[in-house]
């Protein structure tokens, strides 16, 4: 025989019957390719949840956005109600004292309408009326409340006919009381008086007119949001006539 076969090697003599070095079989070429394809299997495995990692994250950046943008609250465009008192008439208030508006806020409200030069006769008139402790004694009024403007504006002879008719009188000036502090964005409206009757305020924001006066010409609020301590007093220009 030629050859020997011994464990995987083979041995081939040579043309004058010379052995030759036996040579390794070359390894199959099979597990080489299976080797390679199971590796790239794995590498392919692990980039897929990486991708995937990668994806969420603009999602949760635009979830975080939207989030963030629906959760903003809105302006809102109103304008907030006034604290402070309006209108022309109030430039006649005292500055300080008394009878200025921070002397007026630690008075109930005849008292501080006595201490006022503004109010002066309508001081009078309640005094008049015996209305004074009544008045003072109230919890959470609203008083529309007629300046000297307003009583300079009847006859001298019909105002002391008034002033001296204290039945008559006791019903206009409670015609002026409206039970509860009405705000200036609350004054428009219809309103229970304490002479029970009604009153109706016309008008917003700083412009307010009222019907039913004693001179037939309607009241304008001429200085308001005035602040007592137990009321809220719009000064008005004529003198409110209740219903007959």
């Amino acid at each position: 025989m030629s050859g020997v076969l011994l464990s995987g090697t083979r041995e081939r003599t040579s043309d004058n019957g010379a052995a030759r070095r036996p040579e390794q079989e070359p390894a199959p070429v099979t597990r080489t390719f299976r080797r390679r394809g199971t590796l790239l299997a794995a590498v392919s495995a692990l980039a897929i949840p990486l991708a995937a990692c990668g994806s969420d994250e603009p999602d949760r950046s635009a979830a975080s956005d939207t989030t963030t943008s629906s959760a903003a609250p809105a302006e809102s465009s109103a304008a907030p109600a006034s604290t402070e008192p309006f209108g022309s008439g109030c430039s006649a208030v005292p500055a300080d004292g008394e009878g200025s508006f921070t002397g007026m806020a630690d008075d109930p409200v005849a008292t501080a309408a006595n201490h006022n030069p503004v109010l002066s006769t309508l001081a009078q008139a309640v005094t008049a009326a015996g209305l004074g402790p009544s008045l003072d004694s109230q919890q959470d009024v609203t008083v529309l409340a007629p300046a000297n403007p307003a009583f300079e504006a009847i006859p001298p002879a019909d105002l002391q006919a008034l002033l001296a008719d204290t039945p008559r009188l006791t019903s206009v000036l409670t015609h002026h009381v409206i039970a509860g502090r009405l705000a200036p964005d609350q004054l428009a409206g219809t309103h229970t008086t304490l002479n029970n009757d009604e009153i109706t305020v016309a008008g917003e924001g700083e412009t307010f007119t009222i019907e039913g006066t004693l001179t037939g010409t309607p009241a304008t609020v001429v200085c308001g949001n005035v602040q007592t301590a137990n009321a809220t007093v719009y000064l008005i220009d004529q003198v409110l006539a209740p219903a007959s």
